[in-house]
């Protein structure tokens, strides 16, 4: 009878075994929760249709700004090119009026023999310092601009700068001065008036191009050397002034 129910107990802890072995087992993820194995699917596959979206408005984002940009280089190089040409044009213009103003100096002036002052008679440059200080300077502007008699101008700037040292014009007077002389071959006393322009007249429009003719007045005595750092001078000083772009090719022959 005892062995009946032992073999009855073995017998029911047998099939116990064999119902749970045959039941699944739960699904578990590695962080320990439990679910879908499609949702999982799915959950991953919207992340990534998200993350491509925005990769693609990304995208989309970094080609407008390429085509931005592209469209800025292409407004900047014509810009830069038209600059270009402006300065060269304003070179060439104010190379024309140089070479002009240069022949119109080195060519005397013909007189009429009515209006010519008589062998012995004083010079006009005399009498300039009876005038105001207006009618000076006009008088002596004229003399080369209107009447052309250059040699006849350069006593007149002379007693000018003598009798107006502090006037407003003395800068103009100076250089206009040593132009006079410059064309007439006097290069150290150009020299002497350009120099006045340089050293005393720092805030004068005129100090760059008296530093321009200082240096072409170096480059003629054969100062090399002198010529060059006055050039450099000026191109450093004056950088965007018309005279440091004439003293720019100047410069490179040098060099």
């Amino acid at each position: 009878m005892k062995l009946n129910k032992v073999l009855f107990g073995l017998f029911a802890a047998a099939s116990t075994s064999v119902v749970l072995a045959q039941q699944p087992a739960p699904v578990v993820d590695v962080g320990g929760n439990t679910g879908s194995l499609s949702d999982r699917v799915a959950n991953l596959e919207r992340q990534l249709n998200a993350r491509n979206r925005a990769q693609v408005n990304i995208q989309r984002q970094l080609d407008e700004l390429q085509t931005e940009m592209s469209e800025l280089r292409g407004v900047t190089e014509l810009h830069s090119h038209q600059l270009t040409q402006v300065l060269e044009r304003q070179r060439e213009l104010y190379q024309e009026i140089e070479r002009r103003v240069s022949e119109a100096l080195k060519t005397p002036a013909q007189v009429p023999a009515a209006l010519a002052a008589p062998q012995g008679s004083t010079p006009a440059a005399n009498y300039s310092s009876n005038l105001t200080e207006n009618q000076a300077y006009d008088r002596a502007v004229n003399m080369v601009l209107k009447e052309k008699q250059y040699d006849k101008a350069i006593p007149e700037f002379q007693a000018f700068n003598k009798n107006f040292p502090n006037s407003s014009y003395a800068p103009n007077a100076h250089y206009w001065l040593g132009q006079l002389l410059f064309n007439k071959g006097e290069l150290a006393q150009a020299a002497a008036e350009f120099d006045i322009v340089v050293q005393r007249h720092t805030t004068s429009n005129k100090r760059p191009d008296a530093m321009l003719k200082l240096g072409m007045v170096a480059q003629k005595q054969g100062q090399k050397a002198k010529a060059v750092a006055m050039y450099q001078q000026l191109i450093s000083q004056y950088p965007d002034a018309t005279a440091a772009q004439l003293a720019q090719p100047r410069l490179q022959s040098l060099q």
